[in-house]
Parts: C-alpha cells; structure tokens; sequence
C-alpha cells in the first residue's frame, strides 16, 4: 500500500514539474519572462518598466526589442536589420523632429515616447496600422507610474534614461500625463473616445466652448467639480440641477402638459425649451398651472442604460479633462 501512495504522489511531481516547465516556455515563447507576474508598486526605471513591457503591459504581444521577442504586428523597440537601424532611444530623437515639424510645437525625445503611449494614433509608422491598444484604459489599465517606467525602459534603448525629465517633464508630456491620470481616475477611461460619446450622446444639449447650451448648462469646467459629482450629474440628473436649469411643468387649461427650461417671459407669453430643444411659446391665458419640480430633469435618466460600461469610464475621463481652456 506504501508503495503505490509513493507512485502516485512521485507521479504527482512529474506532473506538477512538466505544467511548471510547459508555462515557463510558452511565456519565453511570447517573449515574456517571470517578471509577467510582478505585482506592487512599480519603480520608474528602465528595470522597473522592462517588467512592465515584457509582463503586464503586454507590450511584446506586437512588438520585439532588437532580436529579443518575436512579434512583428508593430514596429521592433531596438536595434533590427536595415528597417530599424536605431533604437528606440535614438530613433524617439528623430520622431521628435518629425513632431515638431507636424504640430509646431517644440518636441523632446520625450515628449515623442510619452506621446506615443498616451495618444498612439498621433503617429504612426509608416507600413503599420493604427490599432495600438490604449495602454491606459482596460483591460492593460497601466498607471501613470507604470508608463514612466515603460518610457524609461524605451529611453534606455540606445539612448539614455534621464529621471529629472520623466518627473519632472515640459509642457507637452505633462498634458499626457494630466490625460493619463484623469483616465484612471475614472476607472481607465480613454478620453479620447470619451470625447466621441459626448459629442454623439451630450453635444446636442451642453456646449463645451463657455455658452449655454441649447438646454443644459456649460460643461467647460466640470472636471473641476470632481469624479463623484460628474457620475451623479449622469446617473442622477435631478440630484444637482445649475441654476437657470431648473424645471418646469406647465399644465394648460386644455389638460396638455408641457415640461421644459424657461428660457424668457413676456407680458402675454411664456417660452419653455423641451429635453429635446424644441422652444415652445405658450400663451399665459392658457395655462391653468405652472410649477417649479426640483425633482425632474429635462435631462434624460436613463443615460446609464444606454451607454456601454466603457462609453460611462470613457466619458468620465473626457469630461474630468474639462477644467476651462487656457488663455
């Protein structure tokens, strides 16, 4: 009986060393390492963003560093073959000329990296597609820290790793690291396409640009009102209504009701903006009743059921953002 408990507990090893061994070479395989499994705080070096490039970040799912990895969906980080005579240190000083060429604004090497992971569709390599994956937002979700550490890993590729300028960087890259921050502030949002459901879902009524909207207020500032407020304003409209926004209920003597914003008064009319932006004049010999309902929003309530979850995280990132424009 010994025996055969030794066979199967000894077979129980085998077993347990070939799935370990197994793992181990389908992670080499794919170009990761067993740094894939680090978890905790990231240091903002290149060795702290090598973990993040071959592990979390998954960035060797479509790119390889010189002969190291095997992916070619996207451009190889290093030093390969007459496509790639530079590495990504020195290549990153290149694109930055070309940046600066394109946008008019002065670019660093820095600059370039940051960009490239903030905002990855802002330049694309020639012969590549625009279809890298928003390191930010689900489902890599990276932090602002863990992409210094990335940038950092990126700069030392033939260039060199410079602290002072990743914490403490110029304008350019410290808008991206405001963008990247908002985003996970909002749960890994990305603003961008954030930007693109505002304008299909919140653009009819509210303006972006300080004017009133057609039948919500201005949003040019609302990111300053914090995370909490702007998840209520969309999950419960009626909760904090801006002044001048308030609703009304008018009931006319015919029995039809007409909710709306009371966009003016005169002698002998009463103007109301529905939720839909229809303006509507009614005459006040007509009206049997009109109240104030501090409880109804002529904003729709069940915004919520009609976007996705990512749309909720993607506009709340955009519209954290909106802290009123520089002058």
């Amino acid at each position: 009986m010994a025996k055969a408990v030794g066979k199967v507990f000894i077979f129980l090893l085998l077993v347990f060393g070939v799935f370990n061994w197994v793992g181990y070479s389908v992670t080499e395989l794919t170009g990761g390492e067993k740094k894939a499994a680090r978890t905790g705080a990231v240091e903002v070096t290149p060795e702290g963003g090598e973990a993040i490039y071959w592990g979390k970040g998954r960035c060797f799912t479509c790119h390889s560093v010189g002969d190291r990895g095997s992916a070619v969906r996207g451009p190889n980080h290093g030093q390969f073959g007459e496509k790639f005579p530079l590495p990504m240190g020195e290549r990153a000083v290149e694109r930055a000329k070309e940046r600066e060429k394109k946008t008019g604004k002065k670019f660093t090497a820095l600059d370039y990296l940051v960009e490239s992971l903030a905002e990855p569709g802002a330049y694309v390599v020639k012969g590549y597609k625009n279809e890298m994956a928003v390191v930010y937002a689900p489902p890599i979700s990276l932090s602002l820290d863990e992409i210094k550490a990335t940038v950092a890993y990126l700069q030392s590729q033939g260039g060199e790793f410079d602290a002072a300028a990743i914490n403490k960087p110029g304008e350019i890259t410290q808008g991206f690291y405001g963008k990247i921050a908002v985003a996970s502030a909002a749960g890994g949002g990305d603003p961008s396409h954030g930007k693109v459901v505002y304008e299909e879902t919140c653009g009819d009524c509210h303006s972006l640009e300080g004017e009133r909207g057609d039948v919500g207020p201005d949003l040019s500032t609302i990111g300053t009102k914090g995370l909490k407020f702007i998840s209520e304003a969309i999950l419960q409209p009626a909760k904090n209504i801006t002044k001048g926004f308030e609703t009304y209920v008018v009931v006319k003597k015919n029995g039809r009701k007409v909710v709306g914003l009371k966009a003016g008064e005169e002698d002998g009319t009463i103007e109301l903006v529905t939720k839909d932006g229809d303006e509507v004049s009614i005459k006040k010999s007509d009206i049997k009743e009109i109240t104030q309902d501090k409880l109804l929003s002529v904003m729709p309530d069940d915004l919520s059921e009609e976007m996705t979850v990512k749309d909720y995280q993607d506009v709340l990132s955009f519209m954290l953002m909106q802290k009123g424009k520089k002058k």
